[in-house]
């Protein structure tokens, strides 16, 4: 992945980590921050994943719908992890 190429995933990750907040509404244990980077870490994981297994090439559409479900998952799991701790 070229500088560039990064820097527009974590640009996509923010918008994503909003989008995933907005359909996911609630209190988050972490606040704004951690659903940012959650946005960001969803948003890198699906595109990989998305890309390894030929479901989409970069840039298509597909892979943005994927980036938010994939931070709505990380979201979720969060949710679950420090709610029991807390």
């Amino acid at each position: 992945m070229t500088f560039w190429g990064l820097i527009g995933t974590l640009i996509t990750g923010l918008i994503v980590g909003a989008i995933a907040k907005l359909l996911m509404p609630g209190k988050d244990p972490g606040g704004c921050i951690i659903t940012i980077l959650l946005g960001i870490a969803g948003a890198l994981v699906a595109g990989y994943l998305g890309r390894l297994v030929g479901w989409y090439e970069p840039g298509q559409p597909v892979g943005y719908i994927a980036s938010i479900i994939g931070a709505m998952l990380l979201l979720l799991i969060y949710r679950l992890i420090a709610g029991k701790r807390g």
